[in-house]
């Protein structure tokens, strides 16, 4: 497992971060997914076995959020 932040830009609204939320966690091989409002970030675990931390990336700029930066650490 993998701990993967994303920075995001563009982060304004609460209920934007529970439809990120939701759909980063509802990705295969993502475990405990936060979006932290005030620091614009999303955190998750990830297995980079079923998922790529570049794809959650993808999904985040799909709902029409700028990820800034993808941040890949040990867990």
């Amino acid at each position: 497992m993998k701990k993967v932040i994303l920075k995001l830009n563009d982060l304004s609204c609460p209920s934007c971060m529970s439809k990120i939320q939701k759909a980063v966690s509802q990705q295969p091989g993502v475990k405990d997914a936060v979006v932290m409002f005030n620091a614009g970030k999303v955190k998750a675990e990830v297995d980079e076995k079923l998922i790529a931390p570049e794809k959650l990336g993808g999904i985040v700029n799909q709902l029409g959020y700028q990820v800034e930066k993808i941040i890949v650490k040990e867990a």
